[in-house]
């Protein structure tokens, strides 16, 4: 058996064949140690190796040079020449691969940069992992920043401490003993001056107070020796000693740069004046730039010779007159007058430079006498005059001088009686047939005249105040003739400026005869609307009243401006106009039940109970079957405590209109009454015409509950639930009523269930995490919340929710994040304003409340947290601010107001009454 096997290592005695380097297969290629030092072997050739590996089945190795880059020229034409020809054919190769490249250029950079944004997607950047930390660290305080702690040791190893130790001095040891010692002896210098007091050289003490003195005394008599009070000098300077130190500060010193700049200028500007003598303005430009420099004398040397080479010129002229005092600014403006005796100008500043008003009105008659067709210069003489005769005589001579300048007319034209003025108007007209300004003056003067006597009769009055009218149509038609055509905006603003004067009628005659103009017939009611919500902006209401009445002429059908009217009239005008305005309104759109509601309802609130009857009586002949107006005539008469008509109108409104909310409303009084087996039976007898009505199931349930009869009350809610299932309300109620069983896991189960059937539902969402609260569960509430804002990310409610359940800390950031989801939610805002509330920072607090209920004003809710915040924080003059607003709004709607407001023991209170009960409530 042992002779069968080969011998595996038999090569070992075999001779190696010829050229054998051993590891050649290995990539060996022999090597030569010193024993072979001498007559060396050659190796084995090119053709040898090959056929060796031939002989083992081996592939000869491939030439990697044998495929190298043409265009590397080192074989072949490595000792060849480059030449001329040579660089153009690189050059056009080039100019080949740079077209080919610029084909797929764009695609491949586009590629390139998909492929790096993709990149940076999945793997960002640290940096941009941390730019919204980063960001959020510019609103972290310097106090929240000083209260972040010190980062400890978070390697939990131990790390060796360093400690130096440094060799003490010989005298901090000496110091350290000597400090706790107690001297109980006195040396022989203080027993010399008798005790422990430090003497002096000469053994007395140092007085501060008399060198404080006597400094005072030195300090004194210097500046009394600048200001000259002092006589040693003989002379008085004439520094101001109050005004010493302050014009110390005044002084501007000047640097390097600056005096090399002034300089540079003044050989520029000398230069000019030598060129171009008679230029003003160079001559000018050096002067200032000498009283720059400081150097008044010289300022008044070029200036002077300003004048003496441009005498034409009115600036060089003033520009004296200014770098002199005011003796010799007479002087010089006198001299003017003799070079340019027409410049308004020069004349103006020689009677400024007067003081006294004799004087000033001889300077400007002498003016006149030069320049008579100066209208500045006459309404300059005309006001120095205390007398209206004189000022009158004076304009007369002025508009027979100046016959085409409306002012002077329009001044004459005030200073005379309304007869003459009559007459100045009509010369006016004639002599400048082009000026409105004449032609409003003139309606105004009518008016004035109208109602300056009080004693005419109203219907007098009125015929007068028509002729307003017509002057100014008259004035309109007059301009086009004379090819003046005012756009509409602009006499809308002449309309507004007769307004603020004190002419109301005037300005809405203007508005009658202008308003239509340039308007097409389609876009008419949009344009007039803008224009009087515009007018109402700038706070003028006559043009806003005046703009509303003619469309109204214009539109007496449509509802909607005889509202905007209406509530014009209501909250700027008195109860008179706002009852004129209903009483048209309800006139010309009978059908209207706003309006008759609207007009009721102000007659009720002016206490005036018989003639609201009326209104709605004659509403009830325009509109037997409407709804509205027969439930605000039970309201009418349940309020005044008429409560047996009250039911009389309720069962003829069920037989007459017969409309489910007349139906929820019976069941709702009787309920207010107390006679619950009624309300009951109403109810039953409405669920069978309205089996869909969701309230009335919600009004059920409440009584049986409030009669703790919860079966009934659950069988209620439940026939509803099974009928309305998208009603959240009933659901909520529903839950509601298992918590008052004391049945919180069915409340829970039935919210779930609600949660299903009305998806994305805010109220369910809070109504679930109140669940979770009120059974003390604060993580599930959390994480009901959590959930809840995933599904409602916009949600008003759940986000104050959120807010207030974060520690106090964090409660600021939590805001800022609400905002950013749903910037004008009230709900948000008005948590915003309680935020701001609890960190004292009362003004912002009270912006945003204001912000709240401006954004929303139905939300009693926010009404009452700021009458809340008023009481602890405000006067009783901002507390009075937000009843009144609160009662102008009728807020109807929020958790507390509807609980408090719909309370049964609540019924009949006036909302500054339930605004009082839900500011207590609130917590």
């Amino acid at each position: 058996m042992a002779s069968n096997k080969p011998n595996k290592l038999a090569f070992l005695s075999m001779p190696a064949p010829a050229s054998y380097v051993a590891g050649l297969g290995r990539g060996a290629s022999g090597f030569t140690t010193r024993s072979d030092i001498g007559p060396a072997r050659e190796g084995p050739s090119a053709e040898v190796i090959a056929e060796a590996q031939a002989k083992r089945g081996e592939e000869a190795e491939v030439d990697p040079e044998q495929f190298q880059d043409p265009d590397n020229e080192y074989g072949l034409f490595a000792g060849t020449t480059y030449e001329q020809d040579d660089e153009e054919a690189d050059k056009i190769y080039d100019q080949v691969d740079e077209a080919m490249d610029s084909r797929r250029r764009a695609r491949r950079e586009a590629q390139e940069n998909l492929e790096l944004a993709k990149h940076r997607a999945e793997r960002p950047k640290i940096q941009q992992q941390f730019a919204d930390l980063k960001r959020g660290l510019s609103s972290v305080t310097d106090e929240e920043w000083e209260n972040i702690p010190e980062v400890g040791n978070l390697t939990r190893k131990k790390r060796r401490r360093e400690e130096r130790s440094f060799v003490v001095p010989d005298s901090v040891l000496v110091g350290d003993r000597s400090k706790n010692e107690y001297e109980n002896s006195l040396d022989a210098r203080e027993q010399q001056s008798g005790g422990l007091v430090t003497p002096a050289e000469s053994g007395t003490l140092t007085n501060f107070v008399e060198i404080g003195q006597a400094r005072d005394k030195i300090l004194s008599l210097k500046l009394d020796q600048i200001s000259g009070t002092s006589t040693s000098s003989g002379s008085a300077t004439s520094v101001d000693p109050k005004g010493y130190l302050t014009s110390l500060n005044s002084v501007v010193l000047k640097s390097e740069a600056e005096i090399g700049d002034i300089k540079r200028a003044r050989m520029l500007f000398d230069s000019l004046v030598k060129s171009n003598p008679k230029h003003a303005p160079g001559w000018i430009a050096a002067a200032c730039l000498e009283e720059h420099a400081g150097r008044m004398v010289k300022a008044r040397q070029i200036i002077k010779a300003g004048c003496d080479q441009c005498q034409k010129s009115e600036d060089v002229w003033l520009e004296a007159a200014r770098l002199h005092n005011n003796e010799d600014a007479k002087v010089i403006l006198a001299n003017a007058v003799q070079h340019v005796g027409q410049s308004v100008k020069v004349w103006m500043a020689a009677a400024d430079l007067e003081h006294d008003v004799k004087a000033k009105k001889r300077v400007l008659r002498k003016a006149l006498e030069h320049i008579p067709n100066s209208v500045r210069l006459w309404k300059e003489t005309v006001n120095l005059e205390s007398s209206a005769t004189d000022a009158r005589i004076l304009l007369s001579r002025a508009v027979e001088v100046i016959p085409l300048s409306v002012e002077l007319w329009l001044a004459l034209a005030r200073l005379e009686t309304p007869d003459r003025a009559k007459a100045v108007l009509n010369k006016a007209r004639k002599a400048v047939p082009t000026s409105h300004e004449i032609w409003i003056a003139a309606g105004r003067l009518l008016e004035q005249e109208a109602s300056a006597n009080p004693d005419k009769s109203e219907e007098q009055r009125n015929k007068e105040l028509e002729l307003v009218d017509k002057t100014i149509e008259a004035g309109v038609r007059e301009l086009r003739k004379h090819q003046v055509l005012l756009t509409r905006d602009q006499w809308l603003k002449e309309a507004e400026r007769c307004e603020a004067e004190g002419s109301p009628r005037t300005c809405e005659a203007i508005v009658k005869a202008t308003v239509a103009m340039e308007v097409e017939e389609e876009d008419r009611l949009d344009t007039w609307v803008g224009d009087a919500e515009s007018a109402e902006s700038r706070g003028m209401m006559g043009t806003a009243r005046a703009v509303l009445a003619y469309a109204l002429k214009v539109y007496p059908d449509r509802k909607s401006l005889w509202r905007r009217a209406a509530e014009l009239e209501k909250t700027h005008g008195t109860r008179q106009s706002l009852d004129a305005i209903l009483t048209r309104a309800v006139h010309h759109c009978p059908q209207a039940e706003v309006l008759w509601l609207m007009s009721a309802k102000e007659k009720w609130l002016a206490g005036d109970v018989p003639a609201a009857r009326e209104v709605l009586e004659r509403a009830f002949v325009a509109n037997p079957e409407s709804e509205q107006i027969w439930l605000a005539a039970v309201k009418l008469e349940a309020e005044n405590g008429e409560l047996g008509v009250a039911r009389e109108l309720l069962v003829r409104a069920r037989t007459v209109a017969d409309t489910e909310r007349i139906w929820m409303k019976s069941a709702v009084f009787e309920r207010q009454q107390g006679q619950l087996s009624t309300a009951l039976e109403t109810l039953a007898a409405a669920l069978t015409k309205f089996p869909k009505f969701a309230k009335l199931y919600m009004i059920q349930g409440q009584i049986y509950q409030s009669q703790k009869n919860y079966a009934a009350a659950r069988a209620s809610f439940a026939a509803g639930l099974k009928t309305c299932p998208k009603e959240a309300t009933l659901w909520i109620l529903a839950s509601r009523l298992e918590e008052a069983d004391s049945k919180s896991i069915k409340a829970r189960a039935l919210l779930e269930k609600a949660r299903l059937v009305n998806p994305a539902n805010d109220s369910l969402w809070a109504e679930a995490v109140g669940v979770e609260e009120r059974s003390g569960g604060a993580a599930q509430a959390k994480a009901m919340l959590a959930r809840g804002l995933q599904e409602c990310p916009t949600s008003g409610i759940l986000w104050s929710m959120s807010i207030w359940a974060e520690s106090r800390p964090t409660r600021k950031a939590r805001s800022v994040d609400a905002l950013k989801k749903s910037a004008d939610n009230p709900v948000i805002i008005c948590t915003v304003a309680r935020l701001f509330w609890a960190e004292r920072k009362i003004e912002k607090a009270r912006q945003w409340f204001g912000r709240a209920v401006v954004t929303d004003p139905d939300l009693g809710d926010s009404w009452a947290w700021w009458l809340k915040f008023e009481r602890q924080h405000g006067t009783e003059e901002h507390r009075e601010d937000v009843r009144n607003r609160c009662v102008a709004a009728e807020p109807h709607h929020s958790p507390m107001w509807q609980q408090i407001a719909k309370d049964i023991g609540n019924t009949g209170r006036t909302i500054r009454e339930l605004l009082e009960m839900v500011a207590d409530a609130l917590q």
